[in-house]
């Protein structure tokens, strides 16, 4: 999956909008619940590579960075509860979409 990708399936699940929330960076997004303006995945451009931070319960965190080298602890977010996806064509894309899915649920309320 690529950012584009990424995108139009967050966009997919319900009540949810993209926001540009940083002064100066149109690059970055967030995408958001529209009941709770929260989070549950953030697009960034780091290191010259594409980055998906999605939140993860902590249990779950450990096993998938070791699982898959793509997944990291969270650029620049809590590290128990974050993960970072490097995006590439080597991602899963079943997994990334679950992964994706799971964030969204964990950050509804």
């Amino acid at each position: 999956m690529n950012r584009k990708d990424v995108i139009s399936f967050c966009l997919e699940l319900p009540s949810v909008y993209e926001d540009y929330p940083f002064p100066n960076d149109n690059i970055s997004v967030t995408m958001k619940h529209k009941s709770n303006n929260k989070w549950f995945a953030l697009l960034m451009n780091a290191k010259g590579e594409e980055y998906l931070n999605i939140k993860t319960e902590p249990e779950y965190s450990e096993l998938l960075r070791k699982s898959y080298d793509y997944i990291i602890p969270a650029y620049h977010m809590n590290k128990q509860h974050w993960n970072t996806i490097i995006l590439s064509d080597k991602c899963d894309k079943n997994l990334i979409k679950e992964l994706v899915e799971q964030s969204y649920e964990l950050t509804k309320k």
